[in-house]
């Protein structure tokens, strides 16, 4: 029973432990993480009220490259500008990422020329796919045959859902051409329609059911 009780210790501290409970991350480069300052928080609330989720109402803050990031299940990832990941940054996402972590990054437009070569940094044997509209994450609990939403025009170029795919799981999301985080804003920042932001809200409701549900 001791050996056992050892055993089971060592399994703990050597994985990590997921609770209900997301986050933004915060990193280097100059670009502007902090966008879009309520947009988790509404999403928290309605992906709470709509599917059950159990997801702590504040979300946190996690750099790259901290311990912290094995704790959340969920990392959102947002900004205009610039993104730079460090080789410690890269390796620790990497880990994150292949022990059971999600990464969304939603492009709040201006940040696709940067972000896709960090990607290729944590990555650089695996391409972005584009993902199809029968993917699951398109299915429920709502559905959305034409796939990914279109919630701002930005160059009025059709939205995109990129994926990182290990071992037949979604790993990393990469959202193009939508700007899912402004719709989850308070009405009063954009004043979209309740349509549009509803749209928005669904689209994440069905990722983070993705996140809790496989």
């Amino acid at each position: 029973m001791k050996h056992i009780k050892i055993i089971l210790f060592f399994l703990l501290i050597s994985y990590p432990v997921f609770s209900q409970e997301i986050a933004l991350m915060k990193y280097s480069g100059g670009g502007d993480w902090y966008a879009n300052p309520t947009s988790l928080s509404n999403l928290i609330k309605y992906s709470n009220q709509t599917i059950h989720t159990k997801i702590k109402a504040k979300p946190g803050l996690v750099e790259p490259g901290s311990p912290d990031l094995f704790s959340y299940p969920f990392v959102h990832m947002t900004g205009h500008g610039n993104v730079v990941f460090n080789p410690s940054e890269v390796e620790n996402i990497r880990n994150f990422l292949t022990s059971g972590g999600f990464l969304h990054i939603d492009d709040n437009y201006g940040m696709d020329e940067f972000i896709r070569k960090e990607i290729k940094k944590i990555f650089p044997n695996n391409n972005l796919v584009e993902l199809p509209s029968s993917h699951q994450i398109f299915q429920k609990p709502f559905p959305f045959p034409n796939g990914l939403p279109k919630i701002h025009e930005h160059d009025g170029k059709r939205p995109q859902a990129f994926g990182i795919i290990i071992e037949n799981r979604l790993v990393l999301l990469y959202t193009y051409e939508t700007d899912l985080g402004d719709g989850w804003e308070d009405q009063e920042v954009h004043n979209d329609p309740f349509e549009v932001r509803e749209k928005a809200l669904k689209m994440g409701a069905n990722i983070l059911n993705y996140i809790f549900n496989n």
